[in-house]
């Protein structure tokens, strides 16, 4: 890779996110270089945003949950970066938020339209009303403009989260849909259909929502850990799985800088 062109990432670390070092990890497998730095120390020096090519909101309790699961983040950031978040995605930067991530920008507006703004829909409580912590198949979208989700039919990655229910309003729902702006679905893994109940679906997500991406496919957030599938012993059941050279989670990693190279 000494002849490509470097991919620089920004990983804020700090006030609660807990999963920036199997993401920081991911994003060097992949052959990114991470910037990790505290969330304060990027809102003192937002060039070093700026010097970036893509910006990933890691998984955790960020603020405890307090005010709801990645809401007092995303007021933070929305306050004191929302000039410079929005200065790099028209530059053509990408965004990625996993769980705690995916909440910030649901409640950020970053998801589903691309840039800070209203909030118009939710990651709500669970539907069977607890914290869940396991493993669902999903199934990606063909479709869908995410540039994270490329050449991705199938995977199986772990999820722990209590707030990871979407709602939208139905005009909103359609306008996803039709813009295949839901790149993963949780399905039931022995038919292979989008599913709405537990525990395919852990938390009662409409249309099997697992994920939202924005119309360009660069901003992208979902519920499910793919830091937390990079190698194939990470299942619990590697030794029955078919022989792998990865784990399934890697590729998103790898899709998200080819991306920013290709850019």
């Amino acid at each position: 890779m000494g002849s490509e062109r470097a991919v620089r990432v920004v990983l804020p670390t700090g006030l609660g996110i807990n999963c920036e070092a199997e993401t920081a990890h991911a994003f060097k497998t992949a052959g990114a270089q991470v910037d990790a730095l505290h969330v304060n120390d990027l809102i003192a020096e937002p060039a070093r945003l700026a010097q970036a090519q893509l910006l990933v909101l890691a998984g955790g309790f960020s603020f405890g949950d307090h005010l709801g699961a990645g809401r007092a983040l995303a007021n933070r950031l929305r306050c004191r970066l929302a000039h410079a978040l929005e200065s790099f995605i028209a530059d053509g930067g990408l965004v990625l938020g996993i769980c705690n991530g995916f909440q910030t920008m649901v409640r950020l507006g970053l998801l589903p339209d691309g840039r800070p703004g209203p909030q118009r829909c939710t990651l709500a409580h669970n539907r069977q009303g607890t914290f869940y912590d396991g493993w669902v198949t999903l199934r990606a979208e063909p479709r869908s403009p995410c540039l994270y989700t490329r050449g991705i039919e199938r995977l199986e990655v772990p999820v722990r989260h209590g707030e990871g229910r979407l709602l939208a309003p139905p005009e909103l729902l359609e306008q996803l849909e039709s813009a295949a702006l839901i790149p993963l679905r949780y399905i039931d893994p022995q038919s292979g259909d989008p599913s709405e109940q537990f525990p395919a679906n852990p938390n009662g997500s409409l249309a099997a929502a697992a994920a939202l991406c924005d119309a360009s496919g660069r901003v992208f957030g979902l519920m499910p850990h793919p830091e937390a599938f990079l190698y194939p012993e990470n299942h619990p059941q590697w030794r029955r799985r078919r022989a792998s050279a990865q784990g399934d989670g890697l590729q998103i990693f790898v899709n998200a800088v080819a991306a920013c190279r290709g850019r």
